[in-house]
């Protein structure tokens, strides 16, 4: 799980390292794009969490007075799916890469690498 000396930060869920992994090595990252990686990565495992939560306790809640009120994994989970989604654009994963075998520059985002 190296790129350019980058291992995938063990506080991530195994799933979640291995995807850091992959996008290692499919593209050149610079410190501040692993970095990025790194926040959509987190931000990836935040969704997870609250998800798994939603799914076990609902989406609502009653207070005592009896009036419902959403949960706030509904906020955490909004949030971090927007997070992952900047993330992804900013280091431009979120396009197919080119067909020609030569991949043009795009300067300040993260570039695939070409075995």
């Amino acid at each position: 799980m190296r790129n350019n000396g980058q291992r995938a930060p063990q506080h991530l869920q195994a799933a979640t390292r291995k995807w850091y992994a992959s996008v290692c090595d499919g593209y050149e990252l610079e410190e501040h794009h692993a970095r990025i990686l790194q926040t959509a990565c987190e931000a990836w495992d935040r969704m997870q969490g609250a998800r798994e939560d939603l799914a076990k306790h609902g989406t609502t809640y009653l207070d005592r007075f009896n009036a419902p009120h959403s949960r706030p994994e509904v906020s955490i989970e909004r949030d971090a799916r927007r997070d992952f989604h900047r993330a992804i654009r900013e280091l431009a994963l979120d396009v197919e890469p080119p067909a020609s075998a030569r991949p043009p520059i795009i300067h300040g985002r993260a570039t695939q690498r070409i075995s």
